[in-house]
């Protein structure tokens, strides 16, 4: 990815997380409860490259637009994930280099911060307590159980409405994620955009973000100045 700005001079009340490719690298976990759900489908399971497409949007929508499932396909495929991600894939996953860190020195700064992810919610706040970084976040925002919150746009607004009730002051509130539905979802709430280039994210899906990061210094240069 290109940075398509070198320097974000802001003081930002307020930073939303996504977590998958952000947070934690989550692909293993993913990739592999993916590949036992097409074994059990009885489907041709995806080459590692493909399975990593899945990794960031709502899986209901991935499963439809690269398996070709019908939408009650999707659903039933659905299913057998979570209950192999649920047993199997949730914790084979590591948190990025740096963020914790980075996490605790945002926290100690005073500025809130909310996870805003289409993982389910309740699958999410598991694995952010499971690695210890719950304590870190205002918010922790996900996909409904049913799918009907899941799109990235609905979940940050989610996510904001939360923080509004909580009297965050979100006059400059920023993103920080890694694929383009990222920028796109805060985008569509009036919030701008840093990628990290840590995650799955593609060179082109850096359009729209206002920096491009490689390192959590760099992050946290950007965020904390």
């Amino acid at each position: 990815m290109t940075n398509p700005t070198t320097t974000v001079t802001r003081t930002w009340t307020c930073v939303l997380f996504d977590l998958d490719g952000t947070l934690t690298d989550s692909a293993p976990g993913i990739t592999s409860s993916l590949a036992t759900t097409f074994e059990k489908l009885g489907m041709p399971v995806p080459s590692p490259a493909q399975l990593v497409e899945y990794v960031g949007p709502p899986l209901l929508d991935s499963l439809q637009q690269f398996a070709g499932m019908t939408e009650q396909e999707a659903r039933d495929a659905l299913t057998i994930y979570r209950a192999d991600y649920h047993e199997h894939g949730a914790f084979d996953s590591a948190v990025f280099p740096g963020v914790r860190g980075l996490l605790t020195r945002l926290h100690a700064a005073g500025i809130p911060l909310a996870v805003a992810t289409s993982k389910p919610e309740l699958q999410a706040t598991r694995i952010l307590e499971h690695f210890d970084l719950a304590q870190y976040f205002d918010v922790i925002t996900g996909a409904s159980e049913d799918e009907t919150l899941s799109a990235k746009a609905d979940v940050v607004a989610e996510a904001l409405r939360r923080l509004t009730a909580q009297g965050v002051d979100l006059a400059h509130t920023v993103m920080v994620g890694d694929r383009a539905f990222d920028v796109e979802g805060a985008g569509e709430n009036g919030l701008p955009t840093i990628l990290v280039e840590w995650g799955y994210g593609s060179p082109a899906e850096a359009a729209g973000a206002i920096a491009v990061v490689h390192s959590s210094d760099q992050l946290s240069a950007l965020l904390l100045g």
